[in-house]
């Protein structure tokens, strides 16, 4: 194998500063292929059970956001508990060394090995002459440092824009639809139903402006889209919750795409991207209220979709 250059971190997310990592590593390797090492599970979820972080991306997602932003090759490294136990020393030569690295480039604030024991300093002291090392600082949005914790707490306060400030795009949710209750399709409102994993990272509870994609290469009844056609982002009216109206448990996201009742979606891939946040989750005391509602939730999505900055950035090419 050739020299390469390598980028290690957790990458959730992927976002301005992850790239910016990559940036800056294609810079330094003069040409050199960039390999990420990225952890799976959140190392958090292992070390601290039942207390790691809600994930921001499928891994597949997050592999593809990698390569997207310049990653030539990404291995994924299963975190285990014998992984967690490896000492900093036996992680640069059983995992790095043998990607040949000309380069390590890391976040400057890099821990590693067992009980997070190795950090920038050790991984220099580990190179020994074998590859430079560089850290990077973390990137800024404004004045506020971009990392996934601060995306994280922006989806919990329902504030979407202010996580796409952060992720440099909406904040994107992703799974295969299913049957749901129906109940959308007989108000008048046929949504398509995701659940949403204990593990994976969503907005709070309430109603957003967004879109759905599909991912599949199909089209809204399931026909294959010509080669090359991108796939529509179709505007849409989100609810994520738990349907407190009907005394519902299991906590979804719930698309309607805005008038359309002819999709067919059933077992299809898609795509939901968050713009922005209309209101908060409400528990209603008849189906009237509910349907007046939901009209007045289209409406107001629909306005906020006319001329909101993310309709620009769904359009063209299919996003990875």
């Amino acid at each position: 194998m050739s020299r390469s250059v390598v980028v290690i971190g957790n990458f959730d997310g992927v976002h301005p500063g992850h790239a910016e990592v990559l940036r800056r590593a294609r810079e330094i390797g003069h040409g050199l292929p960039v390999v990420v090492i990225t952890f799976w599970p959140h190392p958090a979820s292992v070390v601290r059970p039942g207390r790691g972080p809600k994930l921001l991306t499928r891994l597949d997602e997050r592999i593809a956001l990698l390569k997207g932003a310049g990653a030539a090759d990404v291995r994924v490294i299963d975190f285990t508990p014998a992984f967690a136990a490896k000492s900093p020393g036996d992680f640069v030569d059983e995992y790095v060394l043998p990607l040949h690295p000309a380069h390590v480039v890391v976040g400057e604030n890099f821990r590693f090995g067992h009980k997070a024991a190795g950090n920038l300093a050790t991984l220099a002291q580990l190179a020994d002459g074998r590859f430079d090392v560089v850290g990077l600082p973390l990137v800024t949005v404004g004045d506020e440092e971009t990392c996934s914790s601060a995306v994280r707490a922006a989806l919990d306060a329902g504030d979407v824009r202010h996580a796409a400030a952060l992720l440099g795009r909406p904040f994107r949710f992703t799974g295969t639809v299913r049957h749901g209750d129906h109940r959308g399709r007989e108000l008048g409102f046929p949504t398509a139903n995701l659940p949403v994993p204990a593990e994976l990272a969503c907005p709070a509870d309430g109603v957003y402006a967004g879109y759905l994609t599909r991912l599949d290469g199909r089209d809204a009844h399931g026909h294959g889209l010509p080669f090359g056609t991108p796939p529509p982002a179709w505007p849409a009216a989100i609810s994520v919750g738990s349907n407190p109206t009907f005394n519902g448990v299991e906590r979804r996201v719930e698309t309607y795409v805005l008038d359309r009742d002819d999709l067919e979606l059933y077992h299809a891939p898609i795509a939901v991207d968050f713009c922005q946040r209309i209101r908060g989750q409400v528990k209603f005391e008849g189906i009237d209220a509910l349907i007046a509602q939901m009209d007045d939730d289209v409406a107001r999505s629909r306005t906020a979709l006319a001329d909101h900055p993310c309709a620009a950035s769904l359009r063209g090419p299919a996003r990875r």
